[in-house]
């Protein structure tokens, strides 16, 4: 999985599934971790149109651009929902957050061929290099 890993952090369009305004949560903290290490960054979560003037998609289909990377922070059946999203929006990797996975959601994104990582964290891989 390190392969992948690398192949990732070198993709520059992210998408982060999950996304909030709660500063405290994941969703915030690797949306702004993603953007200080620049890279184009989109959030998704039905619950926003926009966080800190940005623009916040109701779905992994509405993204304006298709992007390398989807960073899931999100429950596992919301996840589960989202592959299907991402794969009609031909998004190549995944990144699962811990707690975003269980087997079924594995299994279902190994099926539709993403490359996938999970057991890792983005957030605290981009904390690593500053």
């Amino acid at each position: 999985m390190e392969n992948i890993k690398e192949e990732m952090l070198e993709k520059k369009l992210w998408v982060v599934a999950g996304v909030t305004a709660k500063k405290d949560r994941y969703g915030y903290k690797i949306w702004k971790k993603l953007k200080e290490h620049g890279y184009e960054t989109y959030g998704v979560n039905p619950n926003y149109n926009e966080i800190e003037g940005e623009k916040i998609y109701h779905s992994v289909k509405d993204l304006p651009k298709k992007v390398d990377v989807l960073d899931m922070v999100v429950r596992p059946n919301i996840a589960l929902k989202t592959l299907e999203e991402a794969k009609e929006a031909d998004i190549e990797y995944i990144w699962f957050q811990p707690g975003s996975y269980n087997d079924e959601v594995i299994e279902k994104a190994k099926e539709l061929g993403f490359k996938i990582l999970y057991n890792d964290c983005v957030y605290a891989t981009l904390r690593q290099k500053e």
